[in-house]
């Protein structure tokens, strides 16, 4: 009996020494790995813990700002007044915001969207109710708010164009991003931000945005933000400094107003800097941002004169006479022909089966190359255009600046078009025929040019280098700002005594009696300009017409049908310093509509030099007065 009690003792002491040294074993592993995690990877679950604890958000930078050349506001950030609802504060959010409709306007669409929105999302985000509030109605909401629970008024920034309708076809507008321009960049994912979506505002979008602030908050488990930790503000963007003269444009828009589709350019001959760009009729940008009504959009789109549209960049015309100056320089330059050569002008030239014909019925006589400017003798450039033949006329076109992109900082800029005979035989699969270089010689046919380029030929012509325009005074990158001062233009490679011919022509068009443009001569003495005025068919003159009712004047034309009317000039004529160029859609006569237009252009940008100039000599201490050169006079801008 006691062996049996002992062989069960030794065995149950047996169990008991193998199950303390298992628990042992156990108790060791457990804290060896209690120490691991708490002593060897404290610091690595710290951070983990604090990352589920502390959420780091971005914050949206200040856009850059927009100036025009003497730092006048273009393109600011204005305080904006949103009003939010947050669902678990308010009992009954529909009720909650049918009061608020009886405050400030909303409307049942409002209503029905903001419940959408706040059935989509958690109880304790903020749903934007209305943007953009008025002060009056900031003070509305404040002073009923016992009545609104769960709303929030909330103060941001969003953009405003100070300028409005003048500038909207060159600084665009911004507007929210949509799904198909999300790039990864997180900063376009953040709700509410803009980007540039025309204009200026577009092509520097990237320097204008800035760089991102950050923001760190301690949120619970739901995602609910308890406090802010620390916060560093975004650095804003880039400040664009434009070319633009907001005077001399805002002159421009007023005197393209009277018609119902128009265009001018204005830009400094030595820097290639635009001054004045303006395209009518226009539209207002801060509609856009603000958050643009299907009302008013669909009203834009299917306005027939397209304000939309900047015409000044984007439109191509056929440049009528305007393009008879490049032309007789290529006939110059061939050698092929010599200013005194006459050719007579009997109101119209045969070639084959074909009659084209001279604008003056009964012709101009016998005409050399100043006179045949000074008219704008058409049979002139018929003679002259079949010596020369459309290929050397299409070379010298691109030397002036036509017939390719100018490279101007806007979006969607044309090109235009100057035709060849391996042109015609590419595109058309056809073969060049001879009455298409007559037609081509007077603007016409297949040749097609923008307003600005237009201008940057004028521009060239002028100063005799390969100018090309710009809208901003530096070089704006994402990386930041370098100066173009030391930018310097090529020489065009043309003969300056050919230019000289060419311009003293366009001399006789505006400032000798008899020329197309002598009655919108500049008369103020030491401003006058030189020019040439273009009329542009936009339908066939048929031969049944002219021998029947013979051909109907503009006036007795619907519009659509009625012949545009264009003007290019430079001006001072004794010392270029401004190029202009004016297209009047279906506006008739060049000379009689487009050139009163470019004459005030011109005076205008002159008297504003004038007018600088004299304030800049004003305020100069009269040691630095003694010291002003006649060329630092010149170009002084003030």
């Amino acid at each position: 009996m006691w062996h049996r009690d002992s062989d069960r003792f030794r065995l149950f002491t047996r169990r008991a020494l193998m199950l303390g040294a298992g628990k042992g074993v156990l108790l060791t592993g457990l804290a060896a790995r209690m120490y691991y995690l708490q002593v060897l990877e404290s610091d690595r679950y710290q951070t983990l813990a604090d990352e589920n604890r502390i959420s780091h958000r971005l914050l949206p930078p200040p856009r850059g700002l927009v100036t025009d050349r003497f730092g006048a506001p273009l393109a600011v950030n204005r305080q904006n007044y949103h009003i939010m609802i947050v669902r678990e504060q308010t009992p009954d959010v529909r009720r909650t915001l049918e009061i608020l409709d009886q405050i400030i306007e909303l409307g049942p669409d409002t209503i029905e969207r903001v419940e959408r929105d706040v059935a989509r999302r958690r109880s304790f985000v903020p749903v934007t109710v209305r943007d953009n509030l008025t002060w009056d109605e900031v003070a509305r909401v404040g002073v009923n708010a016992p009545d609104l629970p769960g709303l929030i008024i909330d103060a941001g920034r969003s953009r405003d164009y100070p300028e409005g309708p003048h500038l909207a076809h060159t600084l665009g507008y911004v507007a929210a991003v949509s799904e198909k321009e999300l790039t990864g960049d997180p900063l376009l994912e953040l709700p509410g931000f803009t980007i540039g979506k025309s204009g200026v505002e577009k092509v520097y979008d990237l320097a204008l945005r800035g760089t991102a602030g950050t923001s760190q908050v301690e949120v619970n488990a739901l995602g609910r933000v308890i406090r802010e930790l620390e916060r560093e503000e975004g650095e804003s963007g880039n400040t664009v400094v434009m070319t633009l003269d907001l005077e001399l444009q805002r002159f421009a828009n007023q005197r393209l107003s009277a018609q119902q589709s128009a265009s001018a350019v204005v830009m400094d001959i030595h820097s290639g800097e635009v001054l004045a760009l303006s395209s009518h009729p226009t539209y207002d940008p801060n509609a856009f941002t603000n958050g643009i009504s299907h009302k008013l959009w669909n009203s834009l789109v299917n306005n027939p004169y397209a304000p939309l549209s900047n015409k000044a960049v984007n439109g191509t015309y056929a440049p009528g006479s305007t393009f008879k100056m490049c032309v007789a320089l290529a006939g110059l330059e061939s050698g092929i022909i010599t200013p005194g050569q006459k050719f007579y002008c009997g109101g119209h030239l045969d070639l084959g089966n074909a009659r084209f014909h001279c604008w003056k019925r009964g012709g101009h006589g016998w005409m050399n190359l100043h006179d045949s400017i000074k008219h704008s003798c058409d049979v002139y450039y018929y003679e002259i255009s079949q010596k020369i033949g459309i290929d050397r006329i299409a070379a010298m076109a691109h030397k002036l600046g036509l017939g390719e992109e100018t490279g101007i900082d806007l979006p969607n800029e044309r090109s235009g078009l100057i035709p060849t005979k391996d042109w015609k035989e590419i595109q058309l699969g056809k073969r060049w025929q001879g009455g298409e270089t007559l037609i081509a010689s007077i603007g016409q046919g297949y040749v097609l040019a923008t307003p600005l380029q237009l201008c940057t030929m004028t521009a060239r012509l002028a100063s005799g280098k390969a100018v090309r325009p710009h809208l901003t005074r530096d070089k704006v990158t994402p990386d930041g700002v370098t100066s173009r001062e030391s930018e310097e233009f090529p020489e065009l490679q043309v003969s300056r005594a050919n230019l000289a011919r060419i311009r003293e022509a366009m001399n006789g068009v505006t400032n000798e009696l008899r020329g197309t443009g002598y009655r919108a001569r500049i008369s103020a003495k030491g401003m006058e300009m030189a020019g040439k005025s273009g009329t542009s068919q936009v339908r066939r003159i048929t031969m049944r017409e002219r021998q029947t009712t013979g051909v109907l004047d503009n006036d007795e034309l619907p519009w659509k049908y009625r012949d545009h009317a264009l003007f290019v000039a430079f001006a001072p004529v004794d010392n270029p310093r401004y190029a202009c160029s004016v297209v009047v859609e279906h506006g008739g006569g060049g000379s009689s509509v487009a050139g009163p237009i470019a004459r005030d252009l011109l005076q205008k940008a002159q008297d504003l030099q004038s007018a600088r100039q004299g304030i800049s000599a004003a305020n100069m201490p009269n040691s630095a007065k003694l010291r002003r050169t006649p060329a630092q006079s010149n170009q002084e801008e003030g």
